[in-house]
């Protein structure tokens, strides 16, 4: 199933790190946090992955692009037939990545859209590229396909600032991008959304994608929450961004399941 990863916001609340690099590339234990999250995708069997670039965007390709290079240990044959010889393996080998342009200054919903031509199937994956979960993937996908609803959303239980869900059941209805005070829970951002998830977003790249289409989904019990009790976290902040290489650096990475 392809996983959709926005990558394209300017991160300003994290400007120590982002003036020089988009936010998914601030490293967690010396690799992009972006790489820790597609790691947990395809822990789970997910390997096909559509980055939404914008901010910075060129680091992200370079990443990429040199990715094996970076990786392995190399020897260099020089002269007029040079060869290249790569001595190491890595589990990423079968991962496929879409690197895709979808403007300096388009929003969440925007970028969704454009997004959507890369998108085959009657259901695809979708997160932001600066949130670490532990959460079973898999059991969220079959979740989602037992209710039949347009999106479904991991609810987690953080330490607030995030899109507060009020629940009835497991059917979301309520969305609030960034409430004043803690809920019980709140949008992990880990989504599941059926193709027809375009029906909900404005054709403009103003469109934001927490604001009228998640109220439009709410207000036609379209939105359905998966309750994820374990780790979560963002890397909004330079707290947090210590506090996860911290976590990474003890050996106490709870979202480290591979």
């Amino acid at each position: 199933m392809k996983v959709v990863i926005l990558c394209g916001g300017q991160g300003t609340r994290l400007r120590e790190e982002t003036e020089y690099r988009p936010k998914p590339m601030v490293p967690v234990g010396g690799r992009p946090i972006l790489w820790h999250i597609m790691k947990t995708y395809a822990h789970f069997g997910h390997r096909e992955f559509v980055l939404c670039l914008g901010y910075k965007g060129e680091v992200i390709k370079e990443y990429f692009r040199n990715y094996h290079w970076n990786t392995s240990d190399v020897t260099l044959r020089l002269g007029r037939t040079p060869k290249i010889t790569y001595h190491n393996q890595h589990d990423e080998e079968d991962w496929t990545v879409t690197l895709l342009d979808t403007g300096q200054e388009t929003q969440t919903g925007g970028r969704l859209r454009r997004a959507l031509t890369h998108i085959d199937a009657e259901t695809f994956l979708f997160t932001y590229g600066d949130g670490l979960i532990n959460s079973d993937i898999n059991q969220s996908i079959e979740f989602h396909q037992q209710h039949g609803a347009v999106a479904t959303v991991t609810a987690v239980k953080p330490t607030g600032r995030f899109g507060e869900l009020a629940l009835d059941g497991q059917t979301i209805t309520t969305f609030r991008e960034k409430p004043e005070k803690e809920a019980a829970f709140v949008s992990g951002g880990y989504f599941v959304f059926n193709r027809s998830i375009e029906r909900y977003l404005d054709p403009r790249d103003s469109s934001v994608l927490e604001r009228d289409p998640m109220e439009r989904l709410t207000e036609a019990k379209q939105l359905k929450a998966y309750c994820h009790d374990g780790f979560w976290q963002c890397m909004d902040t330079y707290r947090e961004y210590e506090m996860l290489n911290k976590m990474w650096s003890a050996g106490q990475a709870p979202w480290k399941i591979w």
